[in-house]
Formats: structure tokens, C-alpha cells, sequence
């Protein structure tokens, strides 16, 4: 069996490579490419180790016809085109803990050095003067610290300033009542925030909707001499505002590790003297450049050898130790999936993907991907478990996920429907011992058969003789049937009629079966 291979792009600890290397992948540390380097090789990568530097775009993503997963060491992700990744089944990873200490820590010590004017009392006192009544601090016990962004990082934070003395009020859309009592924080919409806050940090992500949080309306509805520190990302405060807002001195001080252009070579914040900066140095200790190397390759070897899915992305997580349970239920799932995909006719306009027994009590996400990336085979022939769901979107299909605790006639079941212009159409499937799917029902039609290689099905009218005809058939024509499964509505009614058979029917052998006797429906499947 071929090793997957991976590039690492990025200066990164080296113990990561050996890490790649220790769990079956063969690896490269190639740094300091151009773009047009990096297309021009990363098509014989399953997979890309990333920090910073590079940037992964659409046309490397189109270049990179082997690549499985990438993965960033460290939390932002603003250099890959997670679209463009989806849309091409490519599984991007980060590693969302490995530097979130150091990261809060940093956002603390910035706190401190605006409090007390650490910097330029350190440059003024290096040149030989002293000026000891030139800066007067403040203290940060008692004061209100506003956290924007209650994750990781944010908690860890607002842990360190509790234990500060300081009050804490976080404002974060996904930070429930619950969790806010836990962490001891008061959770506030964003305008009480900022007529609270003494001191602000950002610990959220560059989105379309957080992009200029700290825009120049809401930088001039802070608490007057507010201080402001922001190591998350950049393009989250509006600078040119802020450094107004310096001047006017409804901000007293700032302190950013991070900005909207990096390297930031110019700033109009730069040369304010109530102004810190320092060059995207959140992530920066041996610690956590160690951890997050290593986290990363841990990952991407567990996904590239195992299967296993781990903070990832662009789709459901999954430990190795699931991997192999949800296997033979994912093989069955995308068997469902394709096969409603090849007999259903007409435009789908939804998807109901239900589970019941021992495959409720399973992780659904997963279920839902493989038999998305059946169903969506017939469209496309690079579809897998991540780009399905973007492929089933962009065709505006429904998509639903149904779990039954209930146990049904079988121990446990997955049952696939979609709905057609013809209305709906399902079929369900089980597992026989631990491992073996096998489908159960097509179309309301009970049937038992394995869904593997080229097959043929049938709707015909039950009546004596068929089988026999349908034998004939294939036979004069050279094809052999390796398995045959039976199901019938009732007798005399409609039949439904599985084959195995060894080669792919050819067409014209396809007509010809159409026109036996009784015959309604003749399909070729593959699997």
C-alpha cells in the first residue's frame, strides 16, 4: 500500500515531520516557495501542512488534484479558500488549543503594558532620563473588562482577569446564559458592552459579520477613555477610526498584535504615543510553536491513515476510535445514497435521511455525508463526504436528518427518501452482523440483496415465466449472473427483481429487456 505523502510549506517544529513519519506518511519540508513553486508541485501531496505563510487559493487548490486535507498549525485561517477546499473534497484542519494560552496571555500582558505605559516609560527611561511624573497609570482591579468573543481564547482570558479582580462582560452571539454563569461573566449585547468596558479585547474570528466590529460608530459609543487590545485578528477594529479616536482621546490606549495588512510596514496608528504594537506575536512562545506543530501533524495523520476527522472545518469531526464502528454504516449509507440517486427520476427537491436503532445512537453527520456523496456521484465524479454537502446546496437540495430511538423491525436501520416530481421515493438498509450492509427495502418493495459492483433492476408484473426469460436473456448475450434477489408487493402484483451480474449490460441488451413481456422499469446500476 502507497504512503500518503505530505508537504510541510512552513517552518515549523521539527518534530512534526517525525510525527508524519512515526504514523505512516512519507513527508517533505519544502519552505519559502512562491506561489507558481507551490502549484507546480503540490499535485503529488495527499497532504498540506501549513502556517502562515502560505496561502492557499483556488488556483493551488486546482493544481493539488491528489490533496486529501490541509492543515494549519495554529487557530486563523485566512490563508486558505475554505470554498474552494470544500468544493473540491479537500478537508481543512486547525489547531484551535495549541497556542490559545499563549495567546490570552499575551492579550494580558498588552492589558498591563497599556495600563501602565510600560514601553515608553522603558524608552524614556533607557535614554537617560527619568521621567517618573510623566506617566500615571491606572489599575486594572475593579475595572470592567469587555470581552468580544467568548471561545476559547476569550475564556481563558476572562479566567486570568477574574482572577485580576477585574468584572468581565462578554458579549458573544453563541455564549449561552448557562455558560456565561460557569465562566462567571456577565453576558451583555454589544452596545452594553461598550458603554461598560475599561478595557477591551477581541478573541473572535474575521467574518463577514465581524469585520470593523470596532467600526468608528461603535468606537464613539465606548466609556470614554476606554483601552482597547486586540490579538485575534486583523480587520476587526477600523484603524484608521481608532487613531482618530486616540487623538481625540475617547480611546486613551490601544495595544494591536495583529493588522489588517501584515506585515504592517505603514499604520496610521504608528508614532501614537498612546499607541503598543507588536508584530502578530499572540502564538509566539517555544510553547506553543511546539504544540501547535505537533497537533497538527498528530491530525493529519490520524485522517490520512485512520480516517479520523479532528477540528476540522469543513466537516463533522471523527475520532479514530469512531472511524471503524461508523464504517460499514458509512459504506451502506452511500450505497443508499447512490442507488436512490440512479432509480429516482426527475428533479430532487429534498432528502430525508432517517435512523433508527443502533445507527440512531450513532454520530449523524457522518451517515449524512456518505450518503450525500452517493446521491451526488450521479453529478459528479470527485464527489466525497466534504464537497457532497456543498454540492447538494449549491442544487438547492433540502437536506434532513431524522433519529429514531425506537427500534424498528430491524436492529438497526438507515432509511434514505427523496422527494421527486413523482413524489417520494426511499429505500433503507441494514447491517447483518457487525459489518456486512445489505439493502432491505427499494421503494416500498421488500428485498434482501448486497449492493456491489454492476447490477440490473426490474419492475415487472408478477407472472410465471418471467425469470426464466429474463435468464435467457443475458445468457444468449454472453452475461453472467452472479446473484438474483425477489420482492414482490403481493402475488400476481409488482415485482421487483435485483441482479449481480459480472460485466456492464450493454445497451442494446438493456432494450431488449424492456421489451419482455410485463416488463415496466429496466435500470443498470453501479456501485
Amino acid at each position: 500500500m502507497t504512503k500518503p505523502k505530505v508537504l510541510i510549506s512552513d517552518k515549523m517544529d521539527p518534530n512534526a515531520a517525525k510525527i508524519f513519519e512515526e504514523r505512516g506518511c512519507d513527508v517533505d519540508v519544502i519552505t519559502g516557495e512562491t506561489p507558481e513553486q507551490l502549484i507546480a508541485r503540490i499535485g503529488e501531496y495527499d497532504g498540506l501542512a501549513i502556517r502562515s505563510s502560505t496561502k492557499v487559493t483556488k488556483a493551488v487548490l486546482d493544481a493539488a488534484t491528489n490533496l486529501k486535507v490541509i492543515g494549519r498549525a495554529g487557530i486563523g485561517v485566512d490563508n486558505v479558500d475554505i470554498p474552494a477546499a470544500s468544493a473540491q473534497g479537500v478537508v481543512v484542519m486547525n489547531t484551535p488549543f495549541g497556542n490559545s494560552i499563549t495567546t490570552a496571555e499575551h492579550a494580558i500582558a498588552l492589558m498591563f503594558a497599556l495600563a501602565r505605559q510600560i514601553p515608553e516609560a522603558n524608552a524614556q527611561t533607557q535614554e537617560g532620563k527619568w521621567p517618573k511624573n510623566d506617566f500615571m497609570g491606572v489599575e486594572v482591579t475593579g475595572k470592567t473588562l469587555g470581552l468580544i468573543g467568548a471561545g476559547n481564547i476569550g475564556s481563558i482570558v476572562a479566567s486570568r482577569a477574574l482572577g485580576l479582580k477585574m468584572k468581565v462582560v462578554a458579549y458573544d452571539p453563541f455564549l449561552t446564559e448557562e455558560r456565561a454563569i460557569e465562566m462567571g461573566v456577565e453576558k451583555a449585547d454589544l452596545e452594553t458592552l461598550l458603554a461598560k468596558a475599561d478595557f477591551i479585547t477581541l478573541h473572535t474570528p474575521l467574518t463577514d459579520e465581524t469585520r470593523n466590529i470596532l467600526s468608528r460608530e461603535n468606537l464613539a459609543r465606548t466609556k470614554k477613555g476606554v483601552r482597547i487590545i486586540n490579538c485575534a485578528r486583523g480587520g476587526l477594529i477600523d484603524e484608521e477610526a481608532l487613531a482618530d479616536a486616540l487623538d481625540s482621546g475617547q480611546v486613551a490606549g490601544a495595544a494591536l498584535d495583529v493588522f489588517q495588512t501584515e506585515p504592517a510596514k505603514e499604520s496610521p496608528l504608528f508614532g501614537k504615543p498612546n499607541f503598543i504594537c507588536t508584530p502578530h506575536l499572540g502564538a509566539s512562545t517555544n510553547e506553543a510553536q511546539v504544540n501547535v506543530a505537533l497537533q497538527v501533524a498528530e491530525q493529519m495523520a490520524d485522517y490520512l491513515v485512520n480516517g479520523g476527522v479532528t477540528n476540522a472545518l469543513n466537516m463533522p469531526s471523527l475520532s479514530a476510535e469512531e472511524a471503524p464502528k461508523l464504517k460499514p454504516y458509512m459504506k451502506l449509507a452511500e450505497n443508499l445514497g447512490s442507488l436512490v440517486g440512479q432509480l429516482a427520476h426527475g428533479n430532487l427537491t429534498k432528502i430525508s435521511i432517517e435512523r433508527e436503532g443502533a445507527a440512531a445512537e450513532l454520530s449523524g453527520k457522518p451517515i449524512e455525508g456518505a450518503v450525500l456523496a452517493g446521491l451526488m456521484r450521479q453529478y459528479s465524479d470527485t464527489v466525497n463526504m466534504v464537497n457532497a454537502p456543498f454540492l447538494a446546496k449549491e442544487r438547492g437540495l433540502d437536506v434532513r436528518s431524522v433519529r429514531h430511538e425506537k427500534e424498528g423491525a430491524y436492529n438497526t436501520l438507515i432509511r434514505v427518501t427523496v422527494g421527486t416530481e413523482a413524489g417520494d421515493r426511499s429505500v433503507a438498509g441494514t447491517l447483518f452482523g457487525a459489518d456486512a450492509p445489505r439493502l432491505v427495502e427499494i421503494f416500498g418493495v421488500g428485498i434482501e440483496a448486497e449492493l456491489a459492483g454492476d447490477m440490473l433492476y426490474i419492475v415487472n408484473e408478477d407472472a410465471p415465466g418471467f425469470i426464466g426469460r429474463i435468464g435467457t436473456l443475458l445468457g444468449e448475450n454472453g452475461i453472467n449472473i452472479g446473484t438474483f434477489h425477489l420482492g414482490r408487493r403481493q402475488a400476481g402484483g409488482e415485482a421487483v427483481l435485483l441482479l449481480s451480474v459480472d460485466q456492464p449490460i450493454p445497451q442494446d441488451v438493456v432494450k431488449a429487456a424492456c421489451a419482455l413481456e410485463g416488463v415496466k422499469v429496466v435500470m443498470p446500476l453501479a456501485f
